[in-house]
């Protein structure tokens, strides 16, 4: 048999290899867009929100970490304290006790707090809808606000 010259292979660096498996990942979604960028890879404008939006719909997790409720918490008993200090200072001074929360208490009124808080943004997003906006603006949460106090 007579012998034939190979032809010469040419391969890609690893770089290209990687952006062009993400590339196809890429196109596969429902989001996806392909415009001049470093990459090559850019999201639909409004897409990551949208997949946020959905993520937090389905969790039922904490928005707003515990730690840092805690201490709005404990801040907001302290300022109570102190201002019910100033209106009994004909009667002989207390001092400050710091309160001391259980655990499951805290939870519920943070559980309390994020639900009251999602229900206000779902009637200040009504509001939004309502006047053939996308965005929710500080208006429409005094709306809702002013909407729910009427109740």
């Amino acid at each position: 048999m007579a012998r034939s010259k190979a032809q010469a292979q040419t391969s890609q660096p690893r770089e290209h290899r990687r952006l062009a498996a993400r590339l196809d990942k890429a196109k596969a979604s429902p989001g996806w867009t392909q415009k001049r960028s470093d990459d090559g890879l850019r999201w639909r404008p409004g897409f990551k929100a949208w997949q946020e939006i959905k993520h937090y719909q389905k969790t039922t997790e904490l928005l707003i970490q515990k730690v840092q409720f805690q201490r709005v918490v404990r801040e907001l008993c302290q300022r109570v304290q102190e201002d019910r200090q100033r209106l009994d200072e004909g009667e002989e001074a207390r001092e400050i006790v710091p309160v001391r929360f259980e655990s499951q208490a805290l939870l519920a009124l943070q559980e309390a707090a994020e639900a009251y808080l999602v229900g206000l943004f779902e009637d200040a997003n009504l509001c939004a809808v309502h006047a053939k906006r996308v965005t929710v603006m500080p208006k429409d949460i005094q709306l809702s606000r002013r909407i729910r106090s009427s109740d």
